[in-house]
């Protein structure tokens, strides 16, 4: 069912999407400042952030959400130059083959880090930052549904996955005496410029080729198929409905 931008608009809300320069990232960053949000994309390819940024009319800071004092700086910035954020939206993430016999101490620290410290970082971080002033927030952590069944040859993603998952229930528990929800949301595969560099299959390809073999399919919009449909539920999650707020304290997952 369509939302209604009636129904949440975000005029005076600022948030926060990490790894908002492509993919599902983007999609949510431009999905909240349709819906009258002030948007800062936090993303640390320079090219990406700049350019989703500017496509959206928002702020777009260079930042790896990975180092703390990077984190610190770009909330600061926010802060200053769009206001206190109070949705955040923890999209960041990366994912590489590793099958369990062969993969290494870096490699699977290369994952925790890409996937579940930043989550840690920035769920902190702004958090502090609302519970200060005193004001509520909505987080919203995408996951992956890999954090809830085996993945064979991808063991230390979707063990961050997981851990994404637990944190979030215990997040929501933790921060919902001081008004702030907590969900996550579990895409399966998603079409994204990250899943095709990783299946090593070409723009071009998805592009020319749906299942039945005709051209088109997998791109609408000028963006990946399916994108759209997670920028949704997302704002679903943000909405302050008071069914909503009867609610919170529960993480979400997407089908």
């Amino acid at each position: 069912m369509a939302i209604d931008p009636s129904d949440i608009l975000l005029t005076g809300r600022v948030a926060v999407v990490t790894g908002g320069g492509e993919g599902i990232g983007r999609g949510i960053a431009e999905g909240l400042a349709a819906f009258a949000a002030s948007v800062a994309i936090w993303e640390r390819s320079v090219e990406t952030c700049t350019s989703a940024a500017e496509a959206i009319g928002g702020l777009g800071i260079v930042t790896d959400v990975r180092d703390s004092e990077q984190v610190d700086a770009a909330l600061q910035r926010t802060t200053t130059e769009l206001g206190i954020p109070s949705i955040l939206v923890n999209n960041a993430g990366g994912v590489f083959p590793s099958p369990l016999l062969e993969t290494t101490e870096n490699g699977w620290d290369a994952l925790y880090r890409s996937n579940l410290r930043h989550v840690l970082l920035c769920t902190q971080r702004v958090a502090r930052v609302l519970v200060d002033a005193g004001r509520p927030g909505s987080v919203i952590n995408v996951t992956s549904i890999e954090g809830v069944r085996a993945a064979p040859g991808y063991a230390a993603y979707a063990a961050a996955k997981a851990g994404v998952i637990n944190y979030t229930k215990t997040a929501a528990l933790e921060l919902a005496p001081h008004d702030i929800r907590v969900n996550a949301l579990a895409p399966d595969l998603t079409a994204t410029e990250g899943l095709l560099r990783v299946s090593r299959r070409s723009a071009a390809e998805c592009r020319s080729h749906d299942s039945d073999g005709s051209p088109g399919a997998c791109r609408r919009n000028g963006r990946c198929s399916g994108i759209s449909g997670v920028g949704n539920v997302e704002l679903h999650h943000r909405a302050d409905h008071p069914r909503r707020r009867r609610h919170a304290g529960r993480e979400r997952l997407a089908p």
